[in-house]
């Protein structure tokens, strides 16, 4: 198989900050030699925010359409063009603000079930002012659409501190804690974050390091190479002075800090409760064993989906699971597409589902043998 790609949705209401976090993440990413792509989605005609977007960095643009509804479709086309295209090490994809981030999953899934991608995790850039105000409220569409974007984060980003009063902070802690007690939480302004931690919570993204190689090779022979994805010398695409004051110290907050004030364990257990786990088999396995296993699946796991060879028939499956409910068909899938199960859910045990699929695999290569 392929190097596997990792991918990050980006989630947020309109003017949370999603682009200026995204900035910070692929000024890491390039920092670390790697090469980060991003696919970016308007419901206009116009990509304004993808202007902010260095012009080395690999991008698609989805217009004229929220990328969970209309053009969902269109995502894991995107998805494949874009690492056929440039192989990048990593993918954001930023969802426009009115965006439900549990459809997103669904267009990511469709692409795992032929490509080796590895989805990381959902961060959610919150406008913290703005979330306190609808709270107060407690109506509207703009309010049910924050909760579900919080409610479906593996990593919140609790931003625009600055304009939080002291006194309402526990306020914000608790409501945030109520919708979601899994997701690592990091306070901010201006998205000003620990960004080697926010990756580590969701897994991290290993260095290419045969491109990285070959960028020493050019230092070495005295060539120039861009630092963080720019030219030498180059002013920052979409940077200004003002920009970058350094009055807002950011804070990571890690939500379990009752428990440890060790982000390490912190990261392990949020690590672990997921919204999406993708598995590739490394063989076939007992088809009874498989739809016992789905029948018995935990109702945090509500979507999954996959193409599967059993031990006890010549051909191979698609399988579908939604709402307790399993079908299986024969198929005879065109190219190279491996035997893989994605399941979608909220906040599930990744480990659990995992040793299980495991321990189905286990039988399925002693039957073979």
């Amino acid at each position: 198989m392929s190097q596997t790609t990792p991918i990050y949705i980006l989630s947020g209401f309109l003017g949370s900050g999603k682009t200026t976090l995204l900035q910070q993440l692929i000024d890491h990413w390039q920092g670390e030699g790697l090469l980060p792509a991003v696919i970016m989605n308007e419901v206009g005609d116009v990509n304004l925010d993808g202007l902010q977007v260095q012009e080395q960095v690999p991008m698609t643009e989805m217009l004229s359409g929220c990328i969970c509804c209309s053009i969902r479709g269109d995502l894991s086309g995107e998805i494949a063009g874009l690492i056929q295209r440039e192989a990048p090490d990593v993918i954001v994809v930023e969802a426009t603000g009115i965006a439900n981030p549990m459809e997103i999953l669904e267009g990511v899934s469709e692409a795992a079930l032929y490509l080796p991608i590895d989805l990381r995790g959902i961060i959610t850039v919150v406008d913290s002012a703005h979330l306190l105000e609808l709270y107060n409220v407690q109506k509207g569409k703009t309010y049910r659409l924050m909760q579900e974007q919080i409610r479906c984060a593996s990593a919140l980003i609790l931003n625009k501190m600055d304009r939080v009063k002291e006194e309402e902070e526990g306020l914000l802690q608790s409501i945030v804690e109520r919708w979601n007690g899994y997701a690592g939480v990091w306070k901010a302004a201006r998205c000003r974050v620990d960004i080697p931690a926010l990756l580590d919570a969701l897994g991290g993204v290993k260095a290419d390091w045969t491109r990285a190689a070959d960028n020493e090779s050019k230092q070495a022979s005295g060539e120039l190479v861009p630092q963080n994805g720019r030219e030498p010398n180059a002013e920052p695409h979409g940077e200004s002075a003002s920009d970058d004051g350094g009055e807002s110290q950011p804070l990571h907050h890690p939500h379990h800090a009752h428990k440890s004030h060790n982000h390490e364990s912190h990261a392990h257990e949020s690590h672990d409760h997921v919204m999406v786990y993708t598995h590739y088999f490394k063989g076939p396995v007992e088809s009874l064993a498989f739809e016992r296993l789905i029948a018995n699946l935990p109702r945090d796991v509500y979507r999954a989906k996959g193409v599967l060879t059993f031990s006890d028939t010549a051909s191979r499956f698609l399988f579908q699971y939604a709402f307790r409910e399993s079908d299986f068909m024969k198929i005879t899938p065109q190219g190279n597409v491996p035997d893989v199960a994605v399941f979608i859910g909220e906040h599930f045990s990744r480990s659990e589902l995992e040793q299980a699929l495991l321990s189905l695999e286990q039988g399925g290569l002693r039957e073979t043998d």
